[in-house]
C-alpha cells in the first residue's frame, strides 16, 4: 500500500510542509531509506542520516528546516514517540486471515460467530462460544467452551484460551499465550514444612513428609476490553472467583498471573514478570521487566517498580520502588551507593587501627 503525506499528518492530527501528494510506501530509518520510503528522522540527531539515505520526505523535529536536509516534505510532531503509534497502526497490514470460517476449522454447532469475523486454518472453537463482530483468529488457535470473545479481537497463532474466560472488545492475543489454565494450588493433609516457615520466618517445625493434595480451579479468567496479552505470557484461573484483568492493561511476553489475581486498568507488565496467587493490583501500575509480586499482597494505583524489583508487602499508591526486597527507588540507589564504598571504608578501617 502507499499513502500520501497529508493522508499521514491526517492519521497523525499533524502538519506538513512541501508536496503533500508524495507517496510512500513504508517507514524507514533516516540512513537506509529509499526514495519512497518515509524517513524517521524526529530529533536532530538522526539528521546526518537523512545525507546517507535516499529519503525525499520524514517526519521531523519541531523547528527542523525541511528543504535544507534535501526533503521535498515533511510532516512535524510535537510528540515523537506518540506519532510512531498513530504511524505503525497506518501502516500495518496485520496477518491475512481470510474472513469467514476457514474448511479446516473446527467450530462446534452451538458456537456464535460475529459478523465480519475471519477464522483461520486448523482453528478450533468449542461448545457455547461466543466470538465478536471482526474478530480473526489465526491459524491453530482454540477457543473452549463457554468463552466469550468481545468484537475486533486479534487472536494470533498457537492462543489458548481455556473453558469459560470472558473477554471484552478489541482484544489482542500474541501467539501461543495461554489464559485460563488452572491455578496452581497444592495443599498437605496436615501442616506442611512451608506453612511453618510462613508463620516463623525460617523454621520448618516437626513437619510430616506427605504428598501434595491438588486444590481444582473452579473460577474462570475475566478480561476487560482493549487487553494486549503477550507471546507465552499464562494467566491462571481462579480458584473460586475468578482471574480479572481491566480495560487498557497490557501484558508482555512471558508474563506470568497466578490463580485469583486482580490486575486493575491501564496497568503495564513487562517481559518476565510474576504475579503470585490472590495478589491485587491497582490502576496505571507499571512493572519493568522481571519484576515479582507476592501473593496475597496490594500495589497501590500509579506504583512504578524497576527492572527485578521483588515486591513482598503491600506497596501505597504512587511509590516508585527498586530493589530486592523493594524500596523508594531513591532509598534503593543510596544504598547501593554505600555498598560501593564499602571496600574503600573497610580499608581505611584498618588503616586506622
Amino acid at each position: 500500500m502507499s499513502y500520501t503525506i497529508s493522508q499521514i499528518a491526517t492519521a497523525l492530527g499533524a502538519r506538513f510542509e512541501g508536496d503533500g501528494a508524495l507517496t510512500v510506501s513504508c517507514a524507514s530509518e533516516p540512513q537506509s531509506a529509499s526514495p519512497d520510503a518515509l524517513a524517521l528522522a524526529m530529533d536532530e540527531k538522526y539528521a546526518p542520516g537523512l545525507a546517507s539515505g535516499a529519503a525525499q520526505s520524514a517526519i521531523l523535529w519541531d523547528g527542523a528546516d525541511w528543504q535544507a536536509l534535501g526533503l521535498k516534505a515533511a510532516i512535524f510532531v510535537p510528540r515523537p514517540r506518540y506519532a510512531m503509534s498513530g504511524l505503525t497502526t497506518l501502516m500495518d497490514p496485520g496477518p491475512e486471515i481470510d474472513e469467514g470460517v476457514h474448511p479446516s476449522a473446527i467450530v462446534h454447532e452451538s458456537a456464535v460467530i460475529g459478523d465480519g469475523a475471519a477464522i483461520g486454518p486448523f482453528v478450533v472453537i468449542g461448545r457455547d462460544v461466543v466470538i465478536g463482530a471482526r474478530a480473526r483468529l489465526a491459524a491453530h488457535a482454540s477457543i473452549a467452551e463457554g468463552s466469550t470473545i468481545g468484537d475486533n479481537a486479534l487472536i494470533l497463532q498457537g492462543v489458548r484460551i481455556c473453558h469459560h474466560v470472558s473477554i471484552g472488545d478489541n482484544f489482542i492475543a500474541q501467539p501461543g499465550c495461554v489464559i485460563g489454565s488452572d491455578g496452581f494450588s497444592f495443599v498437605t493433609p496436615e501442616k506442611s514444612g512451608v506453612e511453618n516457615v510462613r508463620k516463623s520466618l525460617g523454621d520448618q517445625g516437626d513437619a510430616a513428609r506427605q504428598s501434595w493434595t491438588r486444590i481444582h480451579s473452579l473460577g474462570a479468567v475475566t478480561i476487560g476490553n482493549n487487553v494486549e496479552i503477550g507471546a507465552n505470557a499464562a494467566i491462571d484461573r481462579g480458584t473460586i472467583r475468578d482471574t480479572s484483568i481491566g480495560n487498557g492493561t497490557k501484558l508482555d511476553n512471558l508474563v506470568h498471573v497466578g490463580h485469583n489475581v486482580q490486575i486493575g486498568e491501564d496497568c503495564l507488565i513487562c517481559g518476565q514478570v510474576g504475579i503470585a496467587g490472590s495478589a491485587r493490583i491497582g490502576d496505571r501500575v507499571v512493572m519493568a521487566g522481571q519484576c515479582g509480586v507476592n501473593d496475597n499482597i496490594f500495589v497501590g494505583d500509579d506504583v512504578i517498580a524497576g527492572g527485578a524489583t521483588k515486591i513482598f508487602t503491600n506497596a501505597p499508591a504512587g511509590r516508585v520502588l527498586l530493589g530486592y526486597p523493594a524500596v523508594k527507588m531513591e532509598t534503593h540507589i543510596e544504598m547501593q551507593k554505600a555498598t560501593r564504598r564499602l571496600p574503600r571504608f573497610m580499608k581505611s578501617f584498618q588503616q586506622s587501627k
